[in-house]
Parts: structure tokens; C-alpha cells; sequence
């Protein structure tokens, strides 16, 4: 992993970049043609000078008069080819190295472990797959032609202008070393800026998704005025950040500018020395100091070129850092024969941080195939993070856990996966149709008349049929043209159809009407059905049926037992069923006041 984000110095993660460029070598090979060609152009054109001059002009040749012209027409239309060559392949290659990188690093995101989510915001990652792979999409392509092309045109004009006057050459190559000097400094400004201004637009994405995604919140508690403010502040911070940016840029352009300019003044004079002048033609002189025009444009372009350049490594650095990062521990040792159920947490710990203590403490607790158990409890007491640790969305600190008598790290992450199915309050639907939201639970493998049955079995064709378009209505955004109610239907179709042996059910009740909850729980009573299901119970009435209820508090089980044997022991569950009672009753009374 070191040896990875290897590379943090500019030119590694440029060389980096550049490796994913070598599959299209061809590509790459025509766009190098051209920028030869390119760069040939104006070598020539400062080379044609000197014939034109000394030749049409001083001595009079008509053989000079007559091929000059031609040879101008074909410098340009040589230049044209070459430029076309250079600027489509290279920008060919650098979108396919964006969509390598891009879908890399998608491919990593549906690996990562669930604590780096936890850790980091959606908007800096969304961010990341946007706008900084689009600065590298410049390096990769915009740069890297500035880069070869203009590198190739000052190397042809300075050897052309060696074989004119080697001694006024060295000359102006006295100015080269405080150049390189600014160079490098502001390729360092320029780095550490770009990396800023990445981190500030993951800022600006996050608090407008957050916005986005709240909006009805925002509205109802008034935060229009702090949401604005808030928004202001990240906002303000990027512009400062380009700003800088600009600065750096606005003032070592002009600087490096000058410095060459005193140099071309500095030749000027020289070559108008007497001594000088004596073996000097006029075309010599002219083709001389047209090469050194010639050099500026190339020149600045480098200069200008190298903010763009330290964006992309920055970018880049910002990108490898992910690509990089731990993936989920994934070792596939064993593949099951059979799929039974028995889940058995054998004296497991758990923390998010261990500065904080344990989340769970020694907890043992064994499931038969076909059982339910329900984990009851107060808010923080570890029912969510107990169920979490089974898909190994989290790794126990201490202990095990068992899936038919085998440790669950030694499934493959996909085989432990499809032995479970969930089911929670928090109904997450996709952007499609509602039969590709049942089909999710197949991957898209079920047939139709399969996902009607699931649909069927779980109460959702009561709604469906009255749709216009059926199984194929579009639910929007994580499911917002549906009710409560119609999503949770439809989430427990999509366990149905994966037909898992274990069920994880974070109570789907506890938000929805009568009617809708009616619905809901006959579903349910068929979806747990000969599985093996650890429910999350908020409310204790709906757990009265389960095999066993464990009572969690301050991360252990407290109290286990059927809901008869845990009321007569008069404990923890019988204070949590008394008050749960006595809310329902006022809340009963609070309806009937208000009808």
C-alpha cells in the first residue's frame, strides 16, 4: 500500500496517469506524429527565412523566389494536419484514461468498507468522480499536447538557432535557470491551491446535495437564511481558493515574460555589435531572432500550461488516494453445500472508536434455522450495530460469529451475502421500474411471472394493478412517487424474490397507518416464514410472537426470554413494555381529544 499512493511526489502521479494512457499506444503514437509535425512547422518557417532573405532580397536568386511560396503553403498545410493529429488523439486518449479512472474508481466505491461512508461525506466523493477526474481529463490530454508539442517546438528552434550563432544562443540561455527556478516554485503553489480548491468544491457538493436531499426539512423549520449563509461560507471559499490560483498564475506568466524579454534586448544588442555583424547575414539575423519570437509563444504556453498540470497531479493524488484505500476484507475460503441458517454470535466486541469504549460487550447468542429472535432495547444499546456485524458491514473486535457452524470471515463477502436478506423502516427503492426494484434481490435474473409472485405474496399487486403502467411504473428517486406503505411492499417483494435462509427486519411498521400496517404484517408473516429472522423491535407489541426476545442494555444482553417468561420476571423488558404501554394509551386519548 505504501509502494500505492506511491507516487506523491508530482511526477510519480503524473507517470501514474500516464500508465493508464498504454493501452492506447496507437492512439498516442499518431498523436506524437503529429505534434512532430507540428512543432517541425515552426522550425521551418524560422528556417525559411534565412533563404528567403539572403536569397530574394540580397543576392537576387530566382530559384529562391520561385520555391519559397510552395514552401510556405506546404509549412501550413503541415502545420494544420499536424495540429488536427495531435489535438484529437490526444484528447481521445485522455477521455478513455477519465473513463478508466472513473469507472475504477466506482468499482472501488461499491468495495469500500461501510466505516469509510461513515467517515466521509457523499458530496466529497460524488466530487471526486466529477470534478477532480475532470482536471485530470485536462493533464491527460489539453496539457499533455502543450507539454510534447511545445517542448518539441523550443528543442527544434534552439538547435536552429545553434547552427546560426551557437556564442548568441548561450547568450540567451543565460535566463534559463532563474525560469526553471519560478517554475518550481510555483508548480509547488500551484499544487497545493489545486488540492484546496478540490477539497472546497467536495464542500460546495455536499452542502447542496445536503440541501437537495432535505429540501422539506429546509422548508418547514425555515433554514432558508442559514442554508444560504452556510452555503455562502464554502462558497466564498472556493472563489478565494481560485483566486489564488489566479494570482499565482496572472503574476509568474508576466515575470517569466520579462526576464526573456531582457534577454531578446540582450541579443538584439549583441548581434548589432560590429564585430558581431561581420559574420552575420540579414537572413542569419532575422531567422535568428524570428526563432526567439517563435520561442515565446511555446514558452508561455508551458508556463501558463503548469497550473493546469499541477491540478491534474493533484487531482490525481486526490484520486489514487481512493483507488488506493483498504477494500472490504474479502477471502473466499468456503462454499456452503447447504443453506440452513443457524446464526451464532460466539463472546463478540465491538467499537466504532476505541477511545470510546466498547458499542458491545462479550455478547453470545445462538439462532436456530427457522427461529425468530427479536432484539429489544433502549436507543443505543447496540440492537442495529449486533445485526450489522452478520453481512460484515463491521468486523468484531473480539469474538465470532457463525453462519452455519462456519466463521463468517471465511465465506467470500458475495456467497455470506446471499444467504441474507433486509428488510428496514428506511425503504431504499432505485430510479427504475417497479419490477427491476423487485428484481434487485435476483440481480435482474428473476422472470416475470417470479416477480408477480414475489409482488403477489407480499401484498403489493393491490396497488401495482392500479397503476397505468403496472410492474413498469417508475418509482422516482428512492421511491417518491410511492407511499410509505407501497415501498415497504415492495422491499419485502424484493426479499421474497431473493429467498434468502436469514432475514434481518428493522421493524417496517413502526412509521405507517393502520391500513398500510395491515398490509405490511400480513406480508411479513409470510416473508419470515420457515427463515431464520433477527428482528429490530422499536415497538415491543409487534415481538409479542417471536421465539425469544434478547433484551440489550449498555451493549449486552441483559434479559432473555418469550415475551410471558420477560413480563413475569417484572426486569428491564417489563419497565421498556409498561412505558411503550402507557405512550400508546395517551397518544389513543390525544386522537380521540382531537376527533
Amino acid at each position: 500500500m505504501a509502494a500505492e499512493t506511491r507516487g506523491r511526489d508530482g511526477m510519480g502521479i503524473y507517470r501514474r496517469l500516464l500508465g493508464y494512457a498504454v493501452s492506447y499506444w496507437r492512439c498516442m503514437a499518431v498523436a506524437v506524429a503529429g505534434m512532430l509535425i507540428y512543432a517541425a512547422t515552426d522550425t521551418g518557417f524560422a528556417a525559411l527565412m534565412k533563404p528567403m532573405l539572403d536569397g530574394s532580397f540580397v543576392e537576387r536568386d530566382p530559384q529562391a523566389i520561385r520555391w519559397v511560396p510552395p514552401a510556405m503553403i506546404a509549412i501550413l498545410v503541415l502545420r494544420g494536419v499536424g495540429g488536427f493529429l495531435s489535438s484529437y488523439y490526444i484528447s481521445y486518449v485522455g477521455r478513455q484514461v477519465v473513463k478508466a479512472l472513473r469507472g475504477e474508481m466506482f468499482h472501488h466505491l461499491l468495495h469500500m468498507p461501510v466505516a469509510y461512508f461513515d467517515a466521509t461525506s457523499s458530496g466529497q466523493l460524488i466530487s471526486k468522480l466529477t470534478y477532480n477526474v475532470e482536471q485530470v481529463a485536462d493533464a491527460a490530454s489539453r496539457t499533455l499536447t502543450v507539454v510534447v508539442r511545445d517542448t518539441l517546438t523550443i528543442v527544434g528552434l534552439l538547435a536552429w538557432m545553434f547552427y546560426l550563432s551557437w556564442i548568441l544562443t548561450l547568450c540567451f540561455l543565460i535566463v534559463a535557470p532563474p525560469i526553471a527556478a519560478l517554475v518550481i516554485y510555483a508548480s509547488k503553489r500551484f499544487r497545493k491551491i489545486s488540492g484546496n480548491i478540490q477539497r472546497s468544491m467536495g464542500d460546495v457538493t455536499h452542502v447542496a446535495q445536503e440541501v437537495i436531499e432535505g429540501h422539506r426539512v429546509v422548508k418547514l423549520f425555515g433554514g432558508q437564511v442559514h442554508e444560504t449563509r452556510h452555503f455562502e461560507q464554502v462558497n466564498e471559499h472556493n472563489r478565494r481558493m481560485h483566486m489564488k490560483m489566479v494570482r499565482t498564475e496572472a503574476a509568474s506568466t508576466p515575470f517569466i515574460q520579462m526576464i526573456v524579454g531582457l534577454a531578446l534586448a540582450a541579443i538584439v544588442f549583441l548581434a548589432t555589435l560590429p564585430p558581431v555583424l561581420e559574420h552575420i547575414t540579414v537572413g542569419t539575423f532575422v531567422s535568428f531572432i524570428i526563432s526567439i519570437t517563435l520561442l515565446l509563444t511555446p514558452a508561455r504556453n508551458l508556463t501558463n500550461i503548469n497550473a493546469k498540470l499541477q491540478q491534474g497531479i493533484a487531482a490525481g493524488q486526490s484520486i489514487f488516494e481512493l483507488i488506493d484505500s483498504e477494500r472490504e476484507y474479502d477471502r473466499p475460503l468456503y462454499v456452503p453445500s447447504t443453506r440452513r441458517g443457524c446464526v451464532e454470535y460466539r463472546n463478540v466486541s465491538f467499537s466504532y472508536d476505541p477511545a470510546k469504549g466498547d458499542v458491545l460487550k462479550d455478547i453470545s447468542l445462538k439462532i436456530e434455522p427457522g427461529e425468530t429472535v427479536a432484539l429489544v432495547g433502549r436507543s443505543g444499546s447496540g440492537k442495529s450495530t449486533l445485526v450489522n456485524l452478520l453481512p460484515r458491514f463491521y468486523e468484531p473486535h473480539r469474538g465470532q460469529i457463525l453462519l452455519d457452524g462456519v466463521n463468517i470471515r471465511d465465506y467470500g463477502l458475495a456467497t455470506l451475502r446471499e444467504q441474507l436478506t433486509y428488510v428496514s423502516q428506511e425503504v431504499v427503492l432505485f430510479n427504475d421500474t417497479i419490477a427491476n426494484n423487485i428484481a434487485y434481490g435476483r440481480q435482474y435474473g428473476a422472470t416475470r411471472k417470479q416477480i408477480m409472485a414475489a409482488a403477489k405474496a407480499a401484498h403489493a399487486m393491490e396497488f401495482i394493478e392500479r397503476l397505468p403502467d403496472g410492474l413498469d411504473t417508475l418509482v422516482g428517486e428512492n421511491g417518491i412517487l410511492l407511499s410509505g406503505g407501497q415501498r415497504q411492499r415492495l422491499a419485502i417483494a424484493r426479499a421474497l424474490l431473493k429467498d434468502a435462509p436469514v432475514l434481518i427486519l428493522d421493524e417496517a411498521t413502526s412509521s405507517l397507518d393502520s391500513e398500510a400496517e395491515r398490509h405490511i404484517q400480513a406480508a411479513l408473516e409470510v416473508l419470515v416464514k420457515n427463515r431464520t429472522t433477527l428482528v429490530i423491535a422499536h415497538r415491543l407489541s409487534t415481538v409479542e410472537n417471536a421465539d425469544r426476545i434478547a433484551v440489550l442494555q449498555d451493549g449486552r444482553i441483559a434479559e432473555m426470554g418469550t415475551h410471558a417468561q420477560l413480563l413475569a420476571t417484572n426486569g428491564i423488558y417489563t419497565s421498556l413494555y409498561r412505558l411503550q404501554f402507557r405512550q400508546a394509551e395517551q397518544r389513543e386519548k390525544l386522537g380521540s381529544w382531537q376527533g
